[in-house]
Parts: C-alpha cells; structure tokens; sequence
C-alpha cells in the first residue's frame, strides 16, 4: 500500500478583528486554509463596534461615488439572504427640505437607477405619512433600501461560523513587529495582554486587515499604504424618533443621517482628518452640530436625552492631504505588496464600510489564494452564518 503524506494547508495570519477580518477568517477557512486572527483588543473594539449600524443601500454614494453605491447595494442584498435575523429591513428615506435639495434628488434618482439601487419618489405627505415626526416642511422625499444592524452582533457571526470551521481568533493580542526576511514576511510577533506572555506565530502569508491602523502595521514590514484615518462624530439620544433610516437629500455632510437602533436614534455624523486614529477625540462643536443639523430632519431631535457621544475612524483610501475625508470614495482596495512593493508573503486590505466587509474579505481570499496556488472557489455568498451567541458557545 501506499501511503501519501499530504502536508498541511498553508496557513494565513490575520491582523485586525474587525468585520472584515472576521469574514476574511470564515473565507479563508472554507476555502480549507489555516487561518489565525489576531486583535489587540476585544473582536470589533476597533472602527467596526463604533459606526451606526446602517446597512448601506448604497444611494448615500450614487451621485459622486458609484463605484460604492454599487458595492453597497450588491452586499446589502447578499447579506439580508446569508445573515437572516440580524437586520431591520426598515428602508430608508431621502429627505428633501428646500429646493436646492430637491434638485440634488433629481440626480440622486437618477443615480439609483443606474447603479441598480430601487428607489421611488414620495411627496410631502406620504412621507409624512410613514414618519410623522419627520419635518412638516419637507418638500419630498426617496424612499431606498436601507436597514440596521446591530453594529456587534453581525461581525460576531462572521467570527462564530469561522471558529466553526476551525479558525483560531486571538483577541487581545497586539502585534508588535513583523518577521520579516529578505522582502519576505514570514510571520508575526507581538504581545498576549491576557497573559502578558510575548508571542510568535509563522504564516504563509500575513493579512494586514487593521482598518484605519493599516498604515501602522503596513510599516512594520518597510511599506507604505495610502491610509487617512477619517473620524465622525455620532451622537446617541435617548428615544426612538423614526422607524426608516432618514437622510438630508444633499451631498454627504455633517449630521444629515438619523438611525433608529433599539430605543436610541442615533445622529452622524461629522467628518475630518488625523494622524493618529487612537487619539480621535469627541469635539464639542461637532456634538452641537450632530443637534443642530439633526433637528432639521427631526425637530424632536433638538430637545432629546443626551445618551452618548463618541467618534470613530474611517479608514479611507486616497493620497494624504485631504482636507475633511469626504472627499474621499468609500471603495476598498486590496493591495499584494509583491506586486506593488516587491515584499512577499503581505497583503492589505482597506477602506470600504461595514457593509461590504464581506466583499472586501472575498476580494483579499481571492488575492491570498492566488498567491498560494490554492484554487478553492468563494463560499461566503451561499454560507448562511450562525447566530452571533455561537460566537461565545462554540
């Protein structure tokens, strides 16, 4: 008889335990890698656990960034179908106030409609109709397919199927350096602050998928990625003061979305630039302007509860420079530093939003894949995730 020794799957380490590493861990996994993730802190404590919790139908975009209303749009019906249960299919509405933003709805309609975003057109008094507390002076209003998730509680699912399929998740371990030989990365190092223990692990190939610290770890291997870390400001109020997703039907700005999450609404958001994304801060101004801008959309909003405010970093690509980030187009862009910096065995992914982390993660499999001669097709579109408690249980 003869016996074939096979030898094991090659195994890939990922850096960052935001949503999307945790749907690149459950890619690469079913995909019959060996996959370990690595966070510094608790999974999604980063970027991931501190947005809205919107699930983008992508019109936000449609006018100056299709290219991401496309994303969006495609992600937010693939995840209603693989995630059943986590979202408020609540749609979403376009608020319009004055005729300057009536004529911004003009083109927005448009763009819906050629970036396969379904949309309709409502008057002042349907609108009213679906939201009364909306402002009585609105002058119209589109109705899109946004809804809410709970910003945790997705990714958990992501990280709960993925230690199914046998991914080890480390949270609480902070990479520190990269093991880096002859423009190769070999493998990572770092510290286990559940134990205070240091650490090594070796891979194939190591992922840098640490969101707006991309450009930090990105160094430890001698390359550089055009990350601006971009935060917001959102505001929680206590009270739920619409059931849709409200938006002002103008350009992106600041305070022109209301999120209803649980008994919370939930006001963002502002917009600018910084150096270092732990050291964001919550500007006070910006807190005043969530209310201020807010109260146009919801006069309610003026007077309510303060719950919480707090900020997070978006992890934008582009060149440094930028004035507020939102300039800036929410795509994602995955980045093989052999092709680009002659530096083997690392791979970036950033930018995009919550909602296309799974698209993100398809597109980083794809590249990691290639790299290593696996061919295993992407499963993530079909794998219906387990409940996030399975997270915690399994």
């Amino acid at each position: 008889m003869t016996v074939v020794h096979r030898s094991p799957a090659p195994h890939v380490v990922i850096v960052g335990g935001g949503g999307t590493g945790g749907a690149l861990a459950l890619d690469l996994a079913l995909r019959g890698l060996r996959v370990t993730l690595v966070e510094r802190g608790e999974i999604t404590s980063g970027t991931t656990g501190r947005h809205h919790g919107l699930l983008h139908s992508g019109a936000r975009y449609a006018v100056n960034d299709p290219e991401s209303a496309a994303e969006c749009i495609q992600e937010n019906q693939l995840l209603r179908r693989v995630a059943p249960g986590s979202f408020e299919e609540n749609d979403g509405l376009f608020v319009g106030l004055d005729e300057e933003d009536m004529a911004y709805g003009e083109k927005l309609f448009a763009a819906c409609g050629e970036t396969g975003i379904p949309a309709r057109w409502l008057s002042a008094a349907e609108a009213l109709r679906l939201e009364p507390n909306l402002n009585p002076a609105l002058k119209g209003a589109i109705q899109v397919p946004d809804a809410t998730f709970d910003a945790m509680r997705l990714p958990l699912r992501w990280f709960a199927t993925a230690k199914a399929h046998g991914a080890l998740i480390q949270p609480f371990c902070e990479v520190t350096s990269l093991i880096v030989h002859d423009k190769c990365v070999t493998g990572v190092r770092g510290r286990d602050h559940r134990t205070e223990r240091d650490f090594e692990i070796s891979a194939d190939i190591v992922v840098n998928a640490s969101g707006p610290w991309a450009e930090k770890v990105a160094a430890m291997a001698g390359v550089d990625v055009p990350i601006q870390p971009s935060p917001g400001v959102l505001l929680a109020l206590r009270g739920r003061f619409c059931n849709m997703v409200i938006n002002r039907m103008h350009k992106s700005g600041d305070g022109d979305i209301v999120v209803p999450q649980r008994a919370l609404s939930i006001v963002g958001t502002s917009s600018w630039i910084v150096d270092d994304p732990d050291d964001l801060g919550v500007p006070e101004d910006h807190v005043q302007k969530m209310y201020e801008e807010g109260a146009k959309l919801i006069p309610a909003v003026r007077s309510a509860p303060f719950r919480q405010a707090w900020s997070a970093a978006r992890p934008l690509i582009g060149s440094r420079g930028a004035a507020t980030g939102r300039e800036l187009s929410r795509t994602f862009k995955c980045f093989d530093h052999m092709e680009r910096d002659g530096v083997e065995g690392f791979v970036t992914i950033s930018g995009g939003k919550g909602t296309t982390a799974r698209a993100m993660a398809e597109t980083t499999a794809d590249v990691v894949c290639r790299k290593l001669g696996v061919d295993a097709p992407c499963r993530t579109r079909d794998t219906v995730l387990l409940p996030h408690t399975a997270y915690y249980t399994a």
